[in-house]
């Protein structure tokens, strides 16, 4: 989840709590070189007193929270059982209530044995694994497994833990074995698997080679014997872990000795965390949507370091010579020696192949047809595309309508004059008043906040000039961020779309907007509920003469914000305007389902007027409500999520292949009710904005991710219904002041 950050030079009280923290953790000298253990407990020193002196809510450090960090941290090491025996947890468990000494005390005793006892039994899992998949499993035998690893007990020795593996990789192989047999069984048939207007569009997509392979697979698998089946879905599983396993093999100490900090920085509140480095440099990546390297993407697959992406207008794209799907087998740093990276873990292959702009790196690949290739490459500076805002319009009945979709409120601290969302959503809302748009949904579905300056800049897009967020200390001062400018660079009707994973700056935006009644808010029945502030602090700045390299930063809760209506959105978030019905409605997903989540409260109002230029606000919310009410697609929607609760409490499964087989055909016709929400179209007219169409003709890429987001959004009941709000919130929708309650039924009713 992205988190607020507040912005740095504006927030001095914070600079002035890091100054006050640098000059007590100045006698914090490191003594030792960067393997020492020492650097551990040194880090577990800054850590602690950054926390006690820094966070809004300073925890005590007693027997209670070692409860809490016990607990977390045990089930962070094992969440499905399937390493730690009973003995091995009963050894634990006298550390319990005793994490709070020993980080007072800056011992490593407890981190020490547990992290000693799981790489012990991850070792030892290996070659469990290896031999139940060794031999075929009895699918005849009548016998099922429970997957509700909170309930279940720990192994009480190592033959129940073969025992529980044993069922795990048989439900695993079962699964994939049942697929492949209903695919066998369709296909002898004559059954042709229907697919929705994405699968089409997704499957036109590809090339002749990939269509011709899924051909060949679908001929070949009419050829095979149930023991030929039997074994490929063995083997699938098998590389599946040792795929796995091959990744975990790469993690080092200080990997999991920095699960172990952030199970004690997350009792203080979920927002709280520790970044290691990598972790650092990450989180910089996501808040910037910009990096310095060659722009590919990579993952490990067992010893080999592949290529699986490349980024869209990075150096790699524009050389045209490396490719998805090559093997990079060295690195070498422009006339330096190549670094053979076979086998090496891939943060490190990732260190070296990025680097700053300008300089060059060599990597040798080998390509799909098995020749080997020397690559040079310039870096340079790679923005990730998917990071940043993007728009199009829909012409409906002859008025046009404009759709903003922001991914993150995204900045680069770094740099002020690099792209932010606040500039470039006022570029986008400036295209789309080219394109002479008569209204604008702004879309932050699934967006998990970022920079808070940023959301006070978009807020301010859509306002004479006013407060937008309040902002509260520990110690009770309070700061209003206002939007000052008295432009308003768009006054005409505007829907912001929400949902479940909104939070944090999507909710400052939803919140004000709906306070100002400037904006109908649409979607679940409320966002995520994350109403606190982080501020990141590098760890570094407070040693001097460190010889343990980078020790990371901590992202820490400072500050509290409120809506102008006083009212926090902490655990509550920003009910809808209008509820539409998701398949998330009944899930517990949000900050309010999280034990230690900060608490719900308000504090005065600010001072503000709201929006008074739309007469026919209410009548719109009225009218959406009164549509999503009666339409079957919605109910069917509200239904789907209700199955799928209920079929989430359902965690026992048969291992027996026919009854599984029985049970996954009553689940396939009881979801058939439901296959019309997948086939779903709006048939909604969505176009590329002029300025863009002549980039699209020279970037077959872009165009494609555009063509993807088109398609997505066909599929879309909600954009379609937040298009219908926005006519009626046109000037001459008819809504208009002073209807009595009759006049505007009948008008809701004949709309």
């Amino acid at each position: 989840m992205n988190t607020i950050l507040q912005f740095m030079k504006r927030n001095y009280k914070v600079l002035l709590v890091v100054l006050a923290l640098s000059v007590g953790l100045w006698s914090f000298i490191p003594k030792t070189n960067a393997e020492d253990p020492e650097k551990d407990k040194l880090l577990i020193e800054l850590l602690t007193y950054v926390l006690e002196k820094g966070h809004y809510s300073p925890k005590t450090f007693d027997d209670d929270l070692s409860k809490g960090i016990y607990k977390d941290y045990i089930e962070a090491l094992d969440p499905s059982k399937r390493y730690f025996l009973q003995s091995d947890i009963d050894e634990f468990a006298k550390y319990e209530l005793k994490i709070d000494d020993q980080i007072l005390e800056k011992k490593l005793d407890f981190f020490d044995l547990t992290y000693n006892r799981l790489v012990q039994r991850m070792n030892e899992t290996k070659s469990i694994y290896e031999e139940i998949l060794d031999k075929p499993f009895d699918f005849n035998v009548a016998e099922e497994i429970d997957t509700d690893y909170e309930k279940l007990p720990y192994a009480k020795n190592k033959k129940e833990l073969n025992e529980r593996w044993r069922k795990q990789l048989k439900l695993t192989v079962l699964s994939n074995l049942a697929d492949k047999l209903k695919m066998q069984d369709d296909a002898k048939s004559g059954i042709v698997a229907e697919k929705s207007e994405s699968e089409k569009a997704k499957y036109d997509k590809m090339s002749q080679a990939q269509k011709d392979k899924i051909e060949k697979t679908k001929t070949e698998i009419l050829s095979k014997s149930y023991a030929d089946l039997e074994k490929e879905s063995r083997e699938s599983s098998l590389k599946s872990l040792n795929e796995y396993f091959t990744f975990v093999k790469e993690l080092e100490r200080k990997d999991w000795f920095s699960v172990y900090i952030n199970a004690i920085t997350a009792r203080f509140d979920p927002h709280t965390s520790y970044f290691a480095p990598e972790e650092k440099e990450r989180f910089d990546i996501s808040m910037s949507g910009k990096l310095e390297g060659i722009g590919a993407r990579l993952q490990k697959k067992n010893d080999f370091t592949e290529i699986t992406e490349l980024i869209l207008g990075g150096p790699a794209w524009r050389g045209k010579e490396l490719e998805a799907g090559d093997i990079v087998l060295k690195v070498a740093q422009a006339d330096g020696e190549p670094i053979e990276v076979v086998g090496m873990r891939l943060d490190d292959v990732v260190k070296k192949i990025k680097g700053p702009k300008g300089t060059e790196v060599r990597l040798t690949v080998k390509k799909a047809d098995g020749t080997i290739k020397v690559i040079t490459i310039i870096r340079d500076e790679v923005e990730i595309e998917e990071t940043y805002a993007k728009s199009c319009i829909i012409d409906r009945n002859g008025v046009k309508y404009g759709i903003i979709y922001l991914p993150k409120f995204y900045i680069d601290f770094e740099n002020k004059d690099s792209r932010d969302a606040g500039k470039d959503i006022a570029i986008e809302v400036e295209r789309l008043k080219a394109e002479g748009v008569q209204g604008i949904v702004m879309d932050v579905r699934d967006n998990g906040g970022g920079s808070l300056k940023t959301v006070v800049d978009i807020a301010g897009l859509f306002i004479d000039q006013g407060p937008i967020v309040q902002i509260q200390s520990a110690a009770g001062k309070k700061e209003v961020l206002s939007d000052k400018d008295p432009k308003i660079q768009w006054d005409g009707p505007l829907v912001i779309m929400q949902n479940s994973f909104s939070a944090s700056a999507s909710e400052i935006l939803a919140a004000a907007m709906q306070d100002y009644k400037r904006a109908v808010i649409i979607g679940s029945k409320q966002s995520y509920g994350k109403g606190t502030v982080q501020n990141v602090i590098d760890l570094n700045q407070f040693i001097r003469g460190s010889e343990y390299g980078d020790l990371g930063a901590l992202k820490t809760t400072t500050q509290k914000f409120y809506r102008i209506n006083g009212g926090s959105t902490q655990l509550e978030g920003v009910t809808s305007d209008v509820f539409m019905p998701d398949q998330y409605s009944y899930l517990k997903m949000g900050e309010r389902d999280i034990e230690n989540a900060m608490p719900w409260d308000k504090i005065a109002p600010a001072n503000y007027k709201t929006w008074d230029k739309s007469s026919n606000f209410d009548a719109a919310i009225a009218n959406s409500k009164m549509r999503i009410a009666n339409n079957p697609q919605f109910k069917l929607i509200d239904e789907y999520a209700k199955w799928s609760d209920i079929r989430r409490n359902e965690n026992v499964y048969s291992l027996q292949l026919q009854k599984f087989r029985e049970e996954q055909k009553k689940l396939e016709e009881a979801n058939k009710k439901f296959k019309s929400l997948k086939e779903y179209t709006n048939q909604l007219p969505f176009a590329t904005l002029d300025y863009e169409k002549e980039l699209l003709k020279n970037n077959l890429s872009l165009k494609e991710k555009r063509e993807d987001w088109f398609q997505t959004l066909s599929n879309d009941i909600y954009i379609e219904e937040a298009i219908r709000v926005l006519d009626d919130l046109q000037p001459n929708s008819g809504f208009k002041k002073g209807l009595t309650s009759k006049d505007k039924k009948e008008k809701l009713i004949k709309s």
